[in-house]
This record gives C-alpha cells, sequence and structure tokens, in this order.
C-alpha cells in the first residue's frame, strides 16, 4: 500500500479552514469541494491513457486521451457525496457508482446498505472516496468490494487519516496483488475513544448536511 500526503501550502490553508468549528455548512461544502480538486490532480497521477493522434491549427500532434475502460468514482454515502464534484470535475468522463456504509458508533462496526456499481470491474481503475480514514473499517470494506468484482488498481481519497485507520489497512491489504494508494490531505495524531480523529474536523457528514 502506497500512501501519499499533498503536501502544498493550498492543501494545507483549506484544511485549516475546514477544521474551524466556526466554518458553516456551506462554507465547509465549498472548501471540501475545492480540496478534493486539488487532491485528484495527485490521485490521478497514474490514470490510464492511450495515444491518440490530432490535428493542431498548425499540424499534427500525437496526444493521449483517457483509457478504456473509463474509471469509476465511488463515493461511500453519506459524507463521500461532498467529494464527488470535485473529483469529477478532473475526471468528467468516469463512471460513477455509489457505496452505502454506516459506522456504528457504539462498536464501531460496519454495514453496507446499499450498493450501486457493475457486477465486474476487471480492468478498472477505482477511485474511492472517504472523507474520513478513521478505525479502517468502512475503507477496508470498500477496497475488499471492489476487489472482489475484479478492480485491479484502486486509490482511496481521504481528507484526513489516523494512523490506526493506516494500520489497518495496510494489515488488512498486504498480500494484495491490487496496487492500492491512499491519498490524503494530512495524518492526524490518533483516534480518541469514540473513534474520531483528532484534532480532525468533526463529523464531515454533519458538517457538510447538517445532522439528520
Amino acid at each position: 500500500m502506497r500512501i501519499h500526503i499533498a503536501d502544498h501550502p493550498l492543501v494545507a490553508h483549506k484544511l485549516t479552514a475546514l477544521r474551524d468549528e466556526r466554518t458553516d455548512s456551506p462554507t465547509f461544502r465549498r472548501l471540501v469541494d475545492e480540496l478534493v480538486t486539488l487532491l485528484a490532480y495527485e490521485a490521478t497521477r497514474d490514470v490510464r491513457t492511450e495515444p491518440i493522434t490530432i490535428k493542431t491549427p498548425v499540424a499534427p500532434a500525437v496526444g493521449v486521451k483517457l483509457a478504456s475502460p473509463k474509471p469509476l468514482v465511488v463515493p461511500i454515502l453519506r459524507a463521500g457525496l461532498g467529494m464527488l464534484e470535485g473529483m469529477v470535475r478532473l475526471l468528467p468522463t468516469a463512471e460513477v457508482g455509489f457505496l452505502g456504509m454506516i459506522r456504528d458508533e457504539g462498536t464501531l462496526t460496519v454495514s453496507m446498505y446499499a450498493t450501486r456499481l457493475p457486477e465486474d470491474l476487471s480492468g478498472r481503475q477505482c477511485y474511492v472516496l472517504d472523507p474520513m480514514l478513521a478505525t479502517g473499517g468502512t475503507l477496508s470494506a470498500a477496497v475488499e468490494l471492489l476487489i472482489d468484482r475484479g478492480a485491479d488498481h484502486i486509490t482511496c481519497v481521504c481528507l484526513l487519516a489516523a494512523p490506526e485507520g493506516m494500520a489497518v489497512m495496510e494489515e488488512a491489504f498486504r498480500d494484495a496483488h491490487v496496487p492500492l494508494t491512499i491519498v490524503t490531505a494530512a495524518v492526524d495524531e490518533r483516534l480518541n475513544d469514540k473513534g474520531y480523529i483528532v484534532p480532525g474536523l468533526g463529523d464531515a457528514g454533519d458538517r457538510l448536511y447538517g445532522i439528520a
């Protein structure tokens, strides 16, 4: 598993504003959108392309286009929806699948309540969107499902990560035959006893959409 921390002043600036408890939901949503676009630039460094010949106003030229099959972007509901627009802004031709997953706040166990993905992901590059890599339970379950359906290259985009969650992912996919990358804006100190990242930014879903 490869971990890429986006070390850039603009990333740090936007992340700081996201952390601030005074940031309201509309501003939080806008900042998430902007931050994910920056992270998407890093996450798509290995996106597959194929050569194409075009004609400029001056002469023929050889360029590239995204290869087939199209990449698949998979936000984890509900908070991952807040990251979708920022991701597809850079990958407008990508297809989008959805995973509905929920964590029991008492036991920290994860259950899946919705799946909208192709049954066969053979040869597909997948980009999983999950704001917080905390305990690692949600993200590892999502990645396992994608691997089971044949995905052969997976990149996870997270706003924040905790060392405990990264350790869970590392252990879970140590022997996986699929390249796995985690792209994040920062790795924080630890988890608290409720499974929240410290210092973190709170519950990303609540801050995006309010408490429901």
